[in-house]
């Protein structure tokens, strides 16, 4: 099985926090990273690695199989085992 980067929108997952002027950023109850607000055009985000922010959705870095339905058969033709 090979993998391979995928980069995957996790926006509908993503959960925030207030807590001292700023919002903690959630992935399944782990902390992926703080949105900041009052910076120069807006919001500023601080992202964990494997995640990023862009226009508006979340996306996280994640190893994704190529074919994920490819199985490992190793037959034996001269028995007709399979």
């Amino acid at each position: 099985m090979t993998l391979k980067k995928q980069r995957i929108d996790v926006t509908d997952k993503v959960t925030g926090k207030f807590a001292d002027g700023q919002m903690n950023l959630y992935l399944d109850n782990q902390p992926i990273g703080t949105m900041i607000y009052g910076v120069e055009g807006g919001s500023k985000f601080e992202l964990k690695n494997g995640f990023e922010a862009n226009e508006d959705r979340f996306y996280q870095m994640a190893d994704v199989p190529v074919k994920p339905d490819e199985k490992y058969v190793d037959c034996d033709d001269e028995n007709g085992w399979c």
